[in-house]
């Protein structure tokens, strides 16, 4: 089942890469009493989500946090150390915590879980943007095709809050 706007997220650990190497985050420590603006690619550096999708965020990100987003969150079926490399290239101003899903627990979980085995990515996750208000989704923008964003980028959640 889909995950759907007045859902509690469900219970899940992510990987996070800190100074000290990957550490466990759960839902909780991300969402739990904040106001997170939650966006999900199928994968770190490939081509729509590193071109299109992620300037969408950064070039929202300042007008995202004045709205009231206390965390701007990128979640990928990918592993904390390409996470952290995604990040270090991307989020030049540190405005965003990247979340690895490598064993998508947290995509599948939510019932977005995105088959990309004929291009020999495996199960990834589905491209969609949240706003997340203390573990509930409030908003959500889901690409029904994931070589676009029309509907999940920065600028499209930035003009919903």
């Amino acid at each position: 089942m889909t995950i759907k706007v007045g859902d509690k997220l469900p219970e899940a650990k992510f990987r996070v890469m800190t100074a000290e190497g990957p550490q466990v985050k759960t839902t909780d420590d991300i969402f739990k009493g904040k106001k997170v603006a939650l966006f999900a690619v199928p994968g770190a550096y490939t081509g729509t989500c590193h071109k299109m999708h992620m300037p969408s965020i950064f070039l929202n990100a300042y007008a995202l946090k004045d709205k009231g987003v206390d965390t701007i969150a990128v979640v990928s079926v990918n592993d904390a150390f390409v996470m952290s490399a995604w990040k270090r290239d991307t989020d030049q101003r540190d405005e965003a915590i990247f979340l690895a899903d490598g064993n998508a627990e947290f995509t599948k979980a939510t019932g977005l879980e995105l088959d990309a085995s004929g291009n020999g990515l495996g199960i990834r996750s589905k491209r969609y943007s949240m706003l997340v208000e203390d573990g509930t989704v409030k908003i959500f923008n889901l690409e029904t095709n994931p070589g676009k964003v029309e509907v999940s980028g920065g600028d499209t959640l930035l003009s919903q809050l």
